[in-house]
């Protein structure tokens, strides 16, 4: 049940067209389906705002497949798939007809992406190229989550000239994902510039002594610029949604809004 779903029963009560019995009714259904392998929350947007979703990394075509399918029939609105192979998208297309795959991400979508409905825009900045695939997941689960977002990829500090012409895209933000492997220096150049809050992506892209991305978490986490937050290594889909939440903490009090 999503939050717009409980607002129409709350409002049909006040109306009178929902008795109190039917909403109690709708209300207590159950809150989760155990499907055996897996318990799929149903009342996941009503305590975070957003319906749960398919991490489908380690699981069988045939689990998305199913999950996919009771959350489409026991819930309004998309379904998102993070980390799925294309394997798993081919064998899901066979029954979604609406089903959109992004392979460089592995980001799958069952149904229309919602429109945005946030204060402002999401920002996704990369160091590299390499960094592209997390940057689409990021980018990707926060235009599911309702979104504008503005991609802005390819602006390292190797040649620092190349953020710098794009600084009315940073300081347009409400916030911003940046997404580095290496070094991680970009996260920190980003945050001495913004006015808004930056969380930082450390990738697993680099040369051996990066240590699969450790090497630039630890220098995000060590940032000496302001508002710098930082998630775990390659997790572009957990900044999405941590800025999701950020770009809709004062939805209704935007003046914009």
């Amino acid at each position: 049940m999503r939050q717009n779903e409980l607002i129409d029963i709350l409002e049909g009560v006040k109306g009178g067209s929902i008795s109190l019995e039917e909403a109690m009714l709708q209300i207590r259904q159950e809150p989760y389906a155990d499907i055996g392998f897996a318990k799929i929350d149903l009342h996941r947007s009503l305590q975070q705002g957003a319906p749960e979703v398919i991490y489908g990394a380690g699981k069988t075509k045939e689990q998305i497949l199913k999950i996919a399918q009771l959350m489409r029939e026991r819930q309004a609105g998309p379904v998102l798939i993070t980390r799925m192979k294309q394997e798993a998208a081919d064998y899901l297309a066979e029954t979604f007809d609406d089903l959109f795959y992004e392979p460089l991400s592995g980001i799958g979508v069952v149904g229309e992406f919602p429109k945005a409905d946030g204060i402002g825009k999401i920002l996704v900045a990369t160091g590299g190229t390499s960094d592209i695939p997390v940057a689409e997941e990021a980018a990707l689960t926060a235009q599911f989550l309702g979104n504008e977002v503005t991609r802005l990829y390819d602006v390292g500090v190797a040649g620092i000239h190349r953020l710098l012409d794009h600084m009315d895209e940073i300081m347009g933000a409400s916030v911003i994902v940046v997404i580095a492997g290496m070094e991680g220096a970009l996260a920190s150049v980003i945050g001495g510039l913004a006015d808004c809050p930056v969380i930082a992506v450390p990738t697993s892209v680099g040369y051996g002594a990066s240590f699969g991305g450790l090497s630039a978490l630890l220098s995000m986490l060590n940032s000496c610029a302001s508002g710098v937050s930082v998630v775990n290594i390659d997790n572009g889909f957990g900044a999405a949604y941590q800025a999701s939440m950020i770009n809709h903490m004062f939805k209704g009090q935007h003046p914009d809004k």
